[in-house]
């Protein structure tokens, strides 16, 4: 059995990807630029040692991935890439990480990371998460993948707005009833309960109360 890293896609990237780093350790960003410096179709253009100075930056560089620090001073790297993904043209991210805890990574997923690696991976393991993610896939480090599926029924990756009605449909409220105290309208909710039924796998409508009543606690608001 191999530890080997194995992405979504094939990795190959056929034209130069425009890479940008953001951490707040100096000799992190020298190192990864010394690893990923020789990469062939990769181009490092520009770097950022904080969330500041990575908003101000991206938008005259023009990335089309940023290799980014969960962990920085100012504003952590998933709040970071929750306000870049909201923007027009939003480089990829592939977060970048000391932390394997389940809870970053959903987190970092639910806010539209394609990738997330540990910063002790092995360099082949960095490249290959940059070539899956330009490649329009997703990639996990194996260790994370690993403790996030680790248990019977891991927690599937609903958005936070999915995580409210599926909590409040465990608590017996009716579509109707969602979409006034949420300020929706009741198709939007409709809607949203089709989408939680795609990513649970499941089919009617009673499968999907009983799922949310067992379910109620895990996807409360203060989950």
């Amino acid at each position: 059995m191999t530890n080997e890293p194995t992405p979504t896609t094939p990795s190959t990237v056929a034209t130069t990807v425009r890479l940008f780093l953001v951490d707040d350790h100096p000799l992190v960003r020298d190192g990864l630029r010394a690893r990923l410096g020789s990469m062939p179709n990769l181009e490092i253009v520009g770097e950022a040692g904080s969330a500041a100075e990575a908003l101000e930056l991206v938008e005259s560089v023009r990335p089309d991935l940023m290799l980014m620090d969960v962990g920085m001073k100012d504003m952590n790297g998933i709040e970071l890439a929750a306000l870049l993904l909201q923007r027009q043209g939003a480089p990829h991210v592939v977060m970048l990480s000391m932390y394997d805890n389940p809870e970053y990574v959903q987190k970092a997923l639910q806010v539209g990371a394609r990738g997330y690696v540990l910063k002790d991976a092995p360099a082949a393991e960095i490249v290959a998460a940059i070539e899956a993610v330009s490649a329009g896939g997703t990639f996990l480090s194996p260790a994370v993948s690993k403790k996030l599926f680790r248990t019977q029924e891991p927690r599937p990756l609903l958005t936070p707005r999915e995580s409210e009605i599926l909590s409040a449909l465990g608590r017996g409220e009716s579509s109707k009833q969602i979409a006034r105290e949420l300020g929706l309208s009741v198709r939007t909710v409709e809607a949203h309960r089709q989408s939680i039924k795609r990513r649970l796998g499941i089919e009617g409508q009673a499968e999907l109360i009983k799922y949310a009543v067992e379910h109620a606690r895990e996807f409360g608001r203060d989950s």
